[in-house]
């Protein structure tokens, strides 16, 4: 596909918008909510300025509304990101920390999840389709039962949204899910895979070899991006075309970065850093008052917490966010992301993003950061480990496999250094600054009863053990071993 049709195909959704049917409902008195919620996708777009990108539609909710260009994920990782937007809570204060989570409890007494909320306010709720929570909940209690749902498995396929016409008249809270990063594959899953743009056009930052396999990757992801970008431009004329337009407020935003090796299941910025941009109601000029661009760091757990409150629901105690925009609205000077069990692979690390920093705590040094696990037979991971055997890596591409010298320390200044491979933790001219992020990390874990400084269950590594069909190297299953 050229990009000059792909270009074409992007704005033809945007703008084949049919006048709304002049018999539709009446609009309700409450305003909607509608979280457009993608899979594995980085911010390489053109409102995000990366020229590369072709995203007329998502560019144009940008245009009309709030762009936040320092949103992150509380993980780096599809089921604990959304146990905690779903709650309102980081995943580490209520053990909804580890991502496939085997033995699945209730949620703590008190809580609620989102959709609970907007039920009890009169709001219909849906997902279609994922969720992906790490904890047992009915969802007869969170989705409407009297929603007729699409033939949507996990993902919307397609650009077929005509089942939005049911929501005329109705105020609703609502979820779609786009596979962005995972859109015909888990970028960099396969060599070579179609692309948009050409692979020698794309820029390779240094964590990664200049290599075929990685240029390819990044190449690939773009046409991912692209394809989400046209299934937002079908979101947007379909509530066009069913009178939904002007009373929503759209929230676009990714549960965590791209497939690529460092970024999915890691805690630098190219795992947890997502673009967001919210696009309000016709009547609130707040948020929808024209190309407004913010740099506050935002969690994902804010976007909880604003979309109750923009929809005027009281927001309950337990739930640990802001409401972006609120008048009394305090930016953060830190923010916390949190890795804990990834599948089989075992480890903690904590990160504290600031204005021009990010500090990286690895509590586990005797393993390395990349442990096996389900991307090992990648194009990209296998490119990884063959360069490695050669001696081809750069020293910091080779430290992912290390596991005899990973610093319990990281830190990197984003200004000079935007892709964290010069570690300062070391340097003494950062001395002060480094002990400002340890403090406010540990002072965090204190006040939050960080859930990750206690060990799994002996039933629950079991669970993940026969799971991994015994394909686990981490010490914590040595009782296992034995067996």
């Amino acid at each position: 596909m050229s990009r000059i049709f792909a270009l074409l195909l992007g704005t033809c959704w945007l703008a084949g918008s049919v006048l709304a049917d002049q018999t539709q409902p009446a609009q309700p008195s409450k305003p909607n909510v509608l979280w457009i919620y993608v899979d594995d996708m980085s911010d390489w777009m053109g409102c995000y300025g990366d020229s590369l990108a072709l995203t007329p539609n998502i560019d144009s909710l940008a245009e009309g509304g709030v762009l936040f260009e320092r949103a992150y994920m509380p993980a780096p990782v599809c089921s604990t990101t959304r146990s905690a937007l779903i709650t309102g809570t980081m995943q580490t204060s209520y053990g909804l920390h580890q991502h496939r989570t085997m033995i699945k409890e209730e949620l703590a007494e008190g809580l609620l999840t989102v959709p609970e909320l907007f039920r009890r306010a009169g709001y219909l709720t849906f997902n279609e389709a994922k969720d992906d929570y790490n904890f047992k909940r009915e969802r007869s209690l969170m989705y409407s039962p009297e929603f007729e749902r699409p033939k949507i498995n996990s993902h919307l396929v397609g650009r077929d949204l005509s089942w939005l016409k049911q929501l005329q008249g109705k105020s609703f809270f609502g979820q779609i899910q786009l596979k962005g990063g995972k859109f015909g594959g888990e970028t960099g899953a396969k060599f070579p895979a179609d692309s948009l743009v050409a692979d020698d056009a794309v820029s390779v930052p240094p964590q990664y070899p200049d290599h075929p396999v990685f240029r390819n990757a990044i190449a690939r992801h773009y046409a991912q991006i692209a394809e989400t970008d046209a299934q937002v431009g079908a979101i947007i004329t379909a509530l066009k075309e069913y009178g939904l337009w002007e009373n929503t407020y759209v929230f676009f935003f990714t549960d965590h970065g791209s497939p690529l090796p460092r970024a999915k299941q890691f805690l630098y910025e190219e795992g947890t850093k997502v673009p967001l941009i919210v696009h309000g109601t016709e009547s609130d000029s707040l948020v929808s008052g024209g190309a407004s661009r913010r740099s506050d760091l935002v969690s994902g757990i804010d976007i909880t917490m604003t979309s109750l409150a923009l929809a005027d629901i009281a927001i309950p105690d337990f739930m640990e966010g802001k409401d972006l925009f609120a008048d009394d609205y305090q930016p953060r000077t830190y923010l916390i992301s949190a890795r804990d069990r990834m599948g089989n692979a075992i480890d903690r690390i904590r990160s504290v993003s600031s204005q021009h920093f990010r500090y990286i705590r690895n509590y586990k040094t005797d393993r390395a950061l990349f442990q096996p696990q389900y991307r090992d037979g990648y194009a990209t991971f296998e490119t990884f480990q063959k360069m490695r055997r050669r001696n081809l890596l750069s020293p910091v591409q080779a430290s992912y496999f290390d596991s005899e010298n990973r610093p319990a320390e990281e830190f990197y200044d984003l200004r000079d250094d935007p892709h964290q491979v010069v570690n300062l933790a070391e340097d003494p001219k950062y001395e002060t600054a480094i002990a400002d992020h340890r403090r406010f990390l540990h002072e965090w874990e204190e006040a939050t009863d960080d859930k990750g400084r206690y060990p799994e269950s002996k039933e629950s590594l079991k669970e993940v053990f026969e799971h991994a069909a015994g394909k686990c190297v981490a010490p914590e299953f040595d009782f296992l071993r034995t067996q």
